[in-house]
């Protein structure tokens, strides 16, 4: 089988089957169009001619131009994805590149913020004069914080996805999983000062999305992404924060308060339980941090 054609099968298939996010099947749609054009200037055009060889050659082609550990663990996957596919569907009696092995990553500890530096960044938005901008950008921050969702998730979420009586907003995530989350009393009502007000400020045409620009589209992840830069410039917080650090900054901060596991875990929406477990790790760095500042005798 041609392998442009194998590639199209496949991403019709993760695409309609699998349930992946837009983003996820875009990252599998660029990995394999760059091991396609790397097969096609060895002038190999067929699956079944494809092997380990050829991806450790695309794998140390990528490394010479500069990609991560990271970068060549994901690319590795996606084409090991794509060749588990074509067994499955009969196209190949053996997968040539089971042989080949994962290279190891270290596990870096993800980036938190302090419990002081998200009370600054909550408070931020009180300077704004703009009263409808304040009240939202307000409500957006409050609630990414409170919940521990992706930002994604945050600016693709539509009214029908708050339950305000009882406060919890119901998220689909990865693999369109639905899970339900706590909002807590002060971002359910940062949110409810919002749809009383701003939301109907910025409402231009009729729109599910409950985060509106001044424009009235819904907010984009680069929107959110822009707004949060411009209050961390204003804290004078200097280091890499993302919208993603909000995310471990949640789970982090429940953790050191007494949450178990399981229960973050379910909150995150983390398949594994390995996966949550990163943040016990954070937890055990910052108090050995702490003791080494603080105690007399470390």
């Amino acid at each position: 089988m041609n392998i442009d054609t194998a590639i199209d099968n496949f991403m019709d298939y993760i695409a309609s089957e699998k349930g992946l996010s837009r983003n996820t099947v875009l990252s599998y749609s660029s990995d394999l169009k760059m091991f396609s054009d790397h097969l096609d200037g060895l002038g190999i055009t067929d699956v079944q001619s494809v092997t380990a060889g050829h991806l450790r050659g695309f794998l140390g082609t990528l490394k010479g131009r500069g990609a991560s550990l990271s970068s060549l663990v994901r690319y590795q996957v996606t084409v090991r994805n794509f060749f588990r596919f074509m067994l499955k569907e009969g196209v190949l009696k053996k997968d040539p590149v089971l042989i080949l092995e994962m290279p190891k990553r270290d596990r870096r500890l993800p980036q938190v913020m302090s419990e002081q530096e998200v009370e600054q960044l909550l408070a931020a938005p009180s300077a704004i004069e703009d009263t409808d901008r304040r009240i939202r950008d307000s409500a957006m921050l409050e609630l990414l914080y409170a919940t521990g969702l992706r930002v994604s998730e945050l600016v693709e979420m539509k009214l029908n996805s708050l339950e305000m009586t009882v406060g919890y907003v119901r998220v689909k995530g990865k693999g369109s999983k639905e899970r339900i989350i706590p909002m807590g009393d002060a971002a359910r009502e940062s949110v409810a000062a919002y749809l009383g007000t701003a939301r109907q400020a910025y409402l231009t045409h009729a729109t599910d999305y409950l985060f509106l620009t001044r424009q009235g589209n819904r907010f984009t992840r680069q929107g959110f992404w822009k707004l949060l830069r411009g209050y961390l410039k204003t804290l004078h917080i200097t280091r890499h924060v993302t919208p993603h650090t909000m995310r471990h900054s949640f789970a982090t901060h429940l953790l050191s308060h007494g949450a178990d596991l399981r229960s973050v875990q379910l909150m995150l929406g983390h398949s594994d339980i390995s996966t949550t477990q990163i943040y016990t790790h954070i937890n055990s760095e910052m108090l050995k941090r702490m003791y080494d500042k603080y105690h007399p005798r470390a």
